[in-house]
């Protein structure tokens, strides 16, 4: 059985650990070739785009929107809604998509959202959404896959 990679801290404080183990396991200098600079700075540096300023992104023809990072199915169009936040708000994700874990970087401790497949950050998850499961999944939009347009449901 191999040894999980201990946590170490970011240039940023955060505490970050190697992805070794994900099915997608890429080096620094490989993410920042396949990713935007944003994108980058959001998905592996644990960043947040400014309220409002994401693409509006349409779902692929399956009604689902992917990770940026690795392409994994994360979140169904029909769970998508309008939480007047400014970043995409779900009411939940595909199973077994993502991963949470406590974010202590704020003052108020946080739960983040993690892409199972490739370990980038996506977001946070709140209590405060929709009945019937109250659950907020707010995610950076660069995170996630589409073509940008007029925000549509199918």
């Amino acid at each position: 059985m191999r040894a999980e990679s201990p946590p170490r801290r970011s240039h940023r404080g955060l505490l970050r650990r190697h992805d070794h183990g994900r099915d997608v396991d890429k080096t620094e200098t490989e993410w920042r070739e396949q990713l935007t600079g944003e994108q980058f700075r959001v998905l592996r540096h644990h960043g947040t785009e400014r309220a409002f300023t994401g693409p509006a992104l349409i779902p692929d023809e399956r009604g689902m929107y992917r990770c940026s990072g690795c392409d994994a199915p994360l979140f169904r169009a029909d769970k998508k809604f309008e939480s007047g936040t400014g970043w995409p708000s779900f009411t939940d994700s595909e199973q077994e998509a993502v991963e949470t874990r406590r974010d202590f970087s704020m003052v108020v401790p946080r739960t983040e959202v993690l892409c199972r497949r490739c370990g980038g950050h996506l977001g946070h998850v709140f209590n405060d959404g929709p009945a019937p499961g109250g659950k907020r999944y707010c995610i950076n939009a660069c995170t996630l896959t589409g073509h940008e347009g007029a925000d549509q449901r199918p």
